[in-house]
């Protein structure tokens, strides 16, 4: 058990609590003095947090009301359409932050579609945007349980004279409820921490605690304020996390029977058809604009103009930028995100197996732990590798395990979500059967454990790699020339004006998107009809 602790511990220490703790260190030691009420005053830090708050929870209402017909059709179609829902919705929650807000003012903005909202600068930009990127969570978690449920109560319950909404609600949604509240806490964190989607949409005039350390730390150079600002994040991010983990066992407890679709006649196919209409519109739309945007960078001129359409944004992909091409740094992000792979199923294997060997008080907390890298800003975690890289070695700052290591932080606690459940349901008595009759522990684990959770293992290997290969906040921070990702290098092409610098940032965006869209498959088609929380 205690190797098994150490490496995760390890890992926290290293990644991330060192990082902080440094950054923490040194805004106070240049503070001159000033107490933490006054840099919270002097930064607006209760009203930044009342706006984050409120933005957070409007977005996860938001999300909720997308996710629902999404999750129903979830829960009611064949295995391959159901596959073919969890890949749509997917996508977007592991693309760049960047990528998605440049979709949305495309969508929202003058010459957009949807331009006549009147929504562009506007908090609904926000909410929309963070409800498309978070529906996934949604869908994952309470779409699973409900897929996974027996159907033969609400049967009882019809056969007994019950209508469909009143089966519904008396039986189905009482059962639902927990997934519900465990994914809007993590919808809820998520928005809370939102950087890319609030700094594009948000045009200056909306900002929340994430967007507000990065004005100070960057804008102003006050890292005093910046990480004062963070503190209170985190203080949040705790309180959040701890919501989340006090109903996520819950959660795992309830699905335990999975059931064959209920055939799809009448009004339920109906309904089937316009949640199908209703998914495709919501999801597909703003990649859609992205796909437009790659081949059409400005919005004037005429759809049949020749002359508004052009292929530079991928004619650019093999051309030099600062020595490297696009597609160099998209090798380069699949090799980063491959060693983050492997690191973070290390460290994740590692760790569910030692919270499903705790008990109690020990569970909670280390479950909270391994979620806290979630939360915490990107901006507080990059700065803080900036200020320990700058007081080591140089050979040792341009370790090019550095950027692997970063991402690895961001898709462990993913991992530790996927595999904990997974080994949670193997049952007790087949481990206590195997080690009775002298089978050792790593035998136990090899013969028992292992050829049950495999499909867990997989669907965590290619969580992580998507994760990894997306990450923006924390890497944009860590990555020098030669380390370039390309996230970052979207984020960089998406700050140079001109309409090619635009149709190269969106011709990268489409070839991550499809990188994506093929690893959810091969996810996916792992994942199986029993499902996961992710």
């Amino acid at each position: 058990m205690g190797a098994i602790v150490v490496v995760p511990l390890l890992f926290l220490g290293v990644f991330f609590v060192w990082p902080v703790g440094a950054l923490i260190r040194r805004a106070f030691d240049v503070s001159d003095g000033a107490g933490l009420g006054a840099l919270l005053a002097r930064t607006d830090a209760w009203g930044l947090l009342g706006f984050t708050l409120a933005q957070a929870a409007g977005s996860t209402v938001v999300a909720l009301i997308v996710a629902a017909p999404i999750v129903w059709l979830v829960a009611v179609a064949a295995p391959r359409w159901s596959t073919a829902l969890m890949v749509l919705v997917t996508v977007p929650f592991v693309l760049p932050t960047v990528v998605v807000g440049m979709a949305f003012r495309a969508l929202l903005g003058r010459g957009g579609p949807l331009a006549g909202l009147g929504w562009d600068g506007s908090v609904w930009s926000i909410l929309a945007a963070h409800a498309f990127l978070n529906v996934a969570v949604i869908v994952r978690v309470v779409g699973s349980v409900w897929r996974t449920m027996d159907p033969r109560a609400e049967q009882a319950a019809r056969t007994l004279g019950a209508s469909g909404w009143r089966a519904f609600r008396t039986v189905v949604l009482p059962r639902l409820a927990v997934p519900v509240l465990a994914s809007s806490a993590l919808v809820f964190l998520f928005c809370a921490s939102s950087f890319g989607v609030v700094l594009i949409l948000g045009n200056g005039r909306w900002q929340t605690l994430e967007t507000a350390i990065y004005t100070q730390a960057i804008g102003y150079f006050d890292i005093p304020a910046a990480v004062a600002l963070s503190m209170v994040q985190i203080v949040l991010v705790v309180i959040v996390v701890g919501a989340a983990r006090v109903l996520t066992p819950r959660t795992e407890a309830i699905a335990a029977r999975a059931a064959a679709p209920t055939p799809l006649t009448g009004l339920r196919a109906m309904s089937a058809a316009a949640a199908t209409v209703w998914s495709v519109i919501l999801l597909v739309g703003p990649l859609a604009v992205v796909a437009l945007r790659s081949v059409r960078p400005t919005s004037g001129g005429s759809l049949t103009d020749p002359d508004s359409w052009t292929l530079s944004g991928y004619r650019s992909l093999t051309e030099s930028v600062n020595g490297e091409t696009p597609l160099q740094t998209l090798q380069y992000s699949a090799v980063s995100a491959l060693w983050a792979t492997v690191l973070a199923m290390v460290v994740g294997l590692l760790g569910a197996l030692a919270l499903q060997r705790s008990r109690g008080t020990v569970a909670t907390v280390g479950a909270g732990l391994a979620l806290l890298p979630l939360g915490v800003s990107a901006v507080t975690v990059g700065f803080g590798y900036l200020v320990v890289l700058a007081s080591l070695p140089a050979e040792v700052a341009a370790w090019p395990g550095v950027v692997p290591a970063v991402q690895a932080l961001i898709a462990a606690p993913i991992v530790i979500r996927i595999i904990a459940p997974a080994l949670a349901a193997v049952p007790s008595s087949l481990r206590h059967a195997a080690a009775s009759l002298g089978a050792s522990p790593w035998r136990v684990w090899r013969t028992v454990d292992l050829p049950l959770i495999w499909r867990s293992l997989g669907v965590a290997t290619a969580f992580a790699f998507i994760i990894a290969l997306g990450e923006f906040g924390a890497t944009g921070f860590v990555a020098r020339p030669g380390t370039t990702t390309l996230p970052v290098l979207i984020g960089s092409a998406l700050n140079r004006p001109g309409a090619d610098s635009l149709a190269t940032a969106m011709a990268c965006s489409m070839l991550l998107i499809a990188a994506t869209a093929v690893i959810v498959v091969i996810m996916e088609s792992l994942r199986g009809v029993e499902g996961s929380e992710f």
